[in-house]
């Protein structure tokens, strides 16, 4: 009996110390998306500004990092990253003490970004991914976010 309770101990510690190993490699790869962009930075930038529009969100700021690190003599690529929201999902956080705390996300993040390569990539927050951590209103919301702000993007992506 007690061998059998060691090796249930041993397997289920086991299990637990890989799924918390399999978290930390994957988690990067699956809480953000990154796609390539079937233009170049300055087109990319443009597209997201008037699909933004189009889809009835709106662009309170934006950050070109490029230029920050610049005035702190740092050279990068060219980055930028906005700040995309829709006033109608903001309200249904932002309307409830329970939800409020996800205002914490708020709003949407879009970042466009030139690698070494040349290439322009579009890298985001998988709201769709992480709205099934949330409950009720809050998750809801966030996977409304998340697939209308892949909408605003999909004409970008290759």
């Amino acid at each position: 009996m007690r061998k059998k309770s060691t090796m249930f101990l041993t397997g289920f510690i086991t299990g637990i110390l890989l799924t918390f190993l399999l978290l930390l490699v994957l988690a990067p790869r699956i809480i953000f998306t990154k796609t390539e962009s079937k233009y170049n930075f300055a087109q990319t930038v443009d597209l997201i500004e008037q699909s933004t529009k189009d889809n009835g969100w709106s662009m309170p700021h934006q950050y070109d990092l490029q230029a920050t690190l610049n005035k702190h003599g740092f050279a990068v690529k060219p980055v930028r990253v906005f700040s995309i929201c829709k006033p109608e999902l903001a309200a249904r956080i932002l309307g409830s003490d329970e939800d409020r705390h996800i205002s914490a996300m708020m709003p949407c993040r879009v970042a466009v970004y030139e690698n070494e390569n040349g290439k322009t990539y579009i890298a985001r927050m998988n709201a769709i991914l992480l709205s099934k951590l949330l409950g009720n209103n809050a998750e809801a919301v966030m996977r409304d976010a998340g697939q209308e702000s892949e909408r605003i993007l999909e004409p970008l992506l290759k």
